[in-house]
C-alpha cells in the first residue's frame, strides 16, 4: 500500500530558544527586533531589544514571514525590485521584501525563518544568520 503521508519536521522549543539566544548574543549592542516564525510564517518568538524602534518589530516579523513563505532570503526579492521588476511589489502575502532574514531549512523543508530589523540590512542579516547557525550543526542536511 502506498504511503499517504509524509513526515514533517518542526522546530522544537529547544531549537527555537537556541536560535533566539544566538541571535540576541550577536546583536553587538544594536537596537534591533528579532522575530522567529514557523514554516507558515506564524509567529513563534519576538523580541524588541531595548532602544529598538516600534516599527522594527513589525518589519522583523514581516521579513521572517516572507522568508518562510518564499523558502528563501528576501534579499532576492529586494534585488529583483531594485533591478526594475516593480510588479513584484504586488506579490500577495509578501510584505518584508528587504534583506535581513534567513529561512531555516532541513532536508528541503522549511522549518521557519528568522527576521531582524533595526540596523543596516547587512547587519540585520548577520544577526539572523547567527541565530540559524546556532542549530545548523544539529540539522542533518
Amino acid at each position: 500500500m502506498q504511503t499517504m503521508m509524509q513526515a514533517k519536521q518542526v522546530l522544537t522549543m529547544d531549537g527555537l530558544m537556541k536560535i533566539a539566544t544566538a541571535a540576541k548574543a550577536n546583536t553587538q549592542g544594536w537596537k534591533v527586533s528579532i522575530a522567529i516564525v514557523d514554516d507558515g510564517g506564524n509567529p513563534l518568538w519576538l523580541k524588541r531589544l531595548e532602544g529598538a524602534t516600534p516599527i522594527s518589530a513589525y518589519v522583523a516579523q514581516a521579513k521572517a514571514h516572507s522568508a518562510a513563505l518564499g523558502r528563501r532570503e528576501t534579499k532576492g526579492y529586494e534585488d529583483m525590485i531594485n533591478k526594475g521588476r516593480f510588479a513584484f511589489l504586488s506579490a500577495p502575502k509578501l510584505d518584508g521584501m528587504l534583506e535581513g532574514d534567513v529561512p531555516i531549512m532541513f532536508n528541503g523543508q522549511c522549518l521557519g525563518a528568522v527576521g531582524v530589523s533595526g540596523v543596516q540590512a547587512v547587519e540585520d542579516a548577520q544577526v539572523a544568520f547567527a541565530g540559524v547557525a546556532a542549530i545548523a550543526g544539529n540539522i542533518p542536511t
